[in-house]
């Protein structure tokens, strides 16, 4: 004998599948970073911002955030993402360069000199040749971050270039390594994440990085002398927010709209915190003990000479398009 279905259990069955079809179509990407999370590391909230962002759109779109290397390592982001293993990351561009050697002109040594002066070149021909590299290898840049940054040393103070002869530094990248050799330090090379550890265990005497990172990852235990951004920056690095081109593609106009606004919104929000990330670096390394210096103008201008004679001269040599990007980034002034 059939059991016939009855009209309620019919209509929770209905009510069911609908809810079933409903939750299936919620789109989820996976954004990874090596940044610690939850820290104020203003890389992951930038992330977590737009997160919270496509939640409150409302058009079928979640961001899950794995902060700290949770899901892939530092230098695995680039690959991850292009092959369509990753959707989302916030990146220090410069630790593509070796599959993308157009990139190391986001991290070239005096080609940024303060946090105005990044802002002009986010909408500039340089901006737009790389993120046409960027485009063509796989992704695209859902917001624009430049972290200023500096020096830091257990041995001595890094001001003019004779500071850093006979000190093992790590450099983010290597535009960077071939002026710091050129001026005589030995280079050890790694990912921002590392750098505690290797100073800890005496394998790195300084670095350089983010003002962000040098606070996130606690360098300020390891280090006595901090030489600050200041109005003489030689280092700025280039770290977007992108998104794998596979998983834009996947997404429908009111989703990638959704992101594009988001983006839009950390991008402010970062706007708003750079300038006070230098500041917090030098005020919480000065709380721990640490001296802190600024480059004079000699200084700076005595790093940008070597420069030119080592990185600059290298990058127009040795990479596609190279001394092109170079003077589309000194035309912006």
């Amino acid at each position: 004998m059939k059991r016939s279905i009855t009209p309620a259990i019919a209509s929770f069955t209905l009510a069911a599948l609908a809810f079933s079809s409903i939750a299936s179509a919620q789109t989820v990407l996976r954004a990874s970073h090596q940044f610690p999370g939850g820290q104020g590391d203003v890389r992951d909230e930038m992330v977590q911002l737009m997160a919270k962002h496509v939640a409150d759109a409302d058009v079928g779109l979640e961001i899950e955030v794995y902060p700290g290397q949770s899901l892939f390592k530092a230098k695995e982001q680039w690959g991850a993402l292009v092959r369509g293993r990753l959707d989302m990351t916030a990146l220090p561009l410069d630790y593509a360069s070796g599959r993308h050697p157009e990139f190391s002109a986001t991290l070239m040594p005096g080609l940024v000199r303060n946090h105005e002066h990044a802002r002009r070149l986010n909408d500039s021909e340089f901006m737009g040749m790389i993120k046409d590299v960027i485009q063509e290898g796989g992704a695209r840049v859902l917001a624009d971050a430049w972290l200023a940054g500096g020096f830091a040393s257990s041995e001595r103070c890094i001001t003019a270039p004779d500071t850093v002869e006979g000190q093992t530094l790590r450099a983010a990248g290597p535009a960077f390594d071939e002026m710091l050799e050129t001026a005589g330090a030995s280079i050890a090379s790694m990912p921002s994440s590392e750098i505690y550890t290797a100073m800890q265990t005496g394998v790195l005497d300084g670095a350089n990085t983010s003002s962000g990172s040098f606070v996130s990852y606690r360098i300020y235990e390891q280090v006595t002398c901090l030489t600050e951004p200041g109005d003489n920056a030689l280092w700025f690095m280039y770290e977007p927010i992108l998104i794998s081109e596979q998983s834009w593609n996947n997404l429908n106009e009111e989703q990638q709209q959704a992101l594009l606004e988001a983006g839009q919104a950390a991008e402010d929000f970062f706007v708003e915190e750079a300038r006070a990330l230098d500041q917090t670096m030098v005020d919480v390394f000065r709380e721990n003990g640490v001296e802190v210096v600024s480059m004079s103008q000699e200084d700076y201008y005595a790093w940008l000479q070597i420069a030119k004679e080592s990185s600059y001269k290298s990058f127009a040599e040795n990479v596609p398009n190279g001394q092109a990007l170079i003077d589309a980034a000194l035309a912006v002034e």
